[in-house]
């Protein structure tokens, strides 16, 4: 039974994906063909000299425009978000000469990292909060000590997508400024939490002594991450990247899509986020649930009165025959008999009526 039961989970992966290869319209996020990256990346370069190691060019000048987007003295691209924010994490512990650092218990550090910041650089984890939702200036009290460095996600993703109001950011990071603890953002989907906020990049990173951002995820941009902040602790970033291997030869193709991710989807944002609210109320109508509700971003959870199995089958189904994805693979939902996918909203989404979205996925309701 366990054979047959994995066999046809298989199967319908690989059918997911075959279907997904011959899609025309996408509702949620998508990979582009390689063909269409490569054809954009030649389309956005410039006719700067290439880097070396990391150093001038492209990526220099995608260095310099990220900093003045978040009002920070310096940034450094590195090419992988986890190198560079462990890199920060290390240089505030070699810092503060202890190894404690703050972070959420559903942080990307620690569910998706396998255990790299005690693995690797030995930090000791403290944990404010394991709860679904931001960490609070009580929970930051509550832990004894000295620390390093506070970490916040923003948004927590794997909370769904939620992030503090403007007023609840302030105070935590006030609380973090009294007890003289450095205040580090991961800003993985920093791009897409503005609208929300209401106040700009610079105004919410000037909240904290580091921010890393990515520039594959909401941008689009092939792959990396930078951390902008003070010019020295910068600099020692640097070392670490070249500690963990993450100068390679060039990155100009990642700093040509990233700048092109900052010129054509950044002004995009306030757009997604509108579309992803109204969306969220059309499929509210429909027969889902939305979380958060109203969304706090371009992303948030849809649970769907049915078992995962079954809603998996249909939107495969539907897949194949329309050649329109809907969404990524659904999941198990913590209720018996519910599941959820993450919605993420895309300039593609900006095609699809919200009418015609909902419907489109009100049929993976029916049998």
């Amino acid at each position: 039974m366990t054979y047959s039961t994995t066999t046809a989970s298989e199967d319908l992966r690989s059918r997911r994906k075959a279907a997904a290869a011959e899609c025309t319209r996408w509702l949620s996020g998508r990979k582009a063909p390689v063909s269409d990256s490569l054809r954009a990346l030649a389309e956005a370069a410039t006719e700067e000299e290439r880097d070396g190691y990391g150093s001038g060019g492209e990526v220099e000048l995608l260095e310099q425009e990220v900093a003045e987007l978040l009002g920070k003295p310096a940034a450094v691209f590195v090419p992988s978000g986890i190198m560079a924010q462990q890199s920060a994490l290390r240089v505030y512990a070699d810092r503060a000469g202890t190894q404690r650092v703050a972070l959420h218990g559903l942080s990307h550090f620690l569910q998706h990292e396998l255990n790299a910041l005690e693995e690797v650089h030995h930090l000791r984890i403290e944990r404010l909060t394991s709860e679904p939702r931001q960490p609070r200036p009580d929970e930051l009290a509550a832990i004894p000590g000295r620390l390093a460095a506070v970490a916040l996600e923003l948004p927590l993703r794997d909370a769904g997508f939620v992030l503090p109001s403007w007023d609840e950011l302030v105070v935590f990071a006030e609380a973090c400024a009294e007890r003289g603890v450095p205040l580090h953002l991961d800003g993985a989907r920093l791009w897409e939490s503005t609208p929300y906020l209401e106040h700009s990049l610079a105004e919410v990173a000037a909240l904290a002594s580091t921010v890393y951002v990515s520039f594959y995820k909401g941008l689009g941009g092939l792959s990396g991450a930078a951390v902008a902040g003070p010019e020295d602790l910068i600099a020692e970033v640097r070392r670490w990247q070249r500690r963990l291997g993450g100068n390679v030869y060039t990155l100009f193709p990642y700093a040509v899509s990233a700048r092109n991710g900052l010129r054509n989807v950044l002004p995009l944002m306030g757009d997604l986020h509108q579309r992803a609210i109204e969306l969220a109320a059309a499929l509210q109508s429909t027969g889902f649930r939305v979380f958060p509700e109203p969304p706090h971003t371009n992303s948030f959870r849809v649970y769907a009165p049915r078992p995962a199995e079954q809603i998996e089958v249909t939107a495969v189904r539907r897949m194949e025959a329309t050649r329109e994805s809907t969404s990524g693979a659904w999941q198990p939902a913590d209720v018996p008999g519910w599941s959820f996918v993450e919605l993420v909203v895309t300039p593609d989404t900006l095609r699809w009526e919200i009418d015609e979205a909902a419907k489109a996925l009100g049929e993976l309701l029916e049998d």
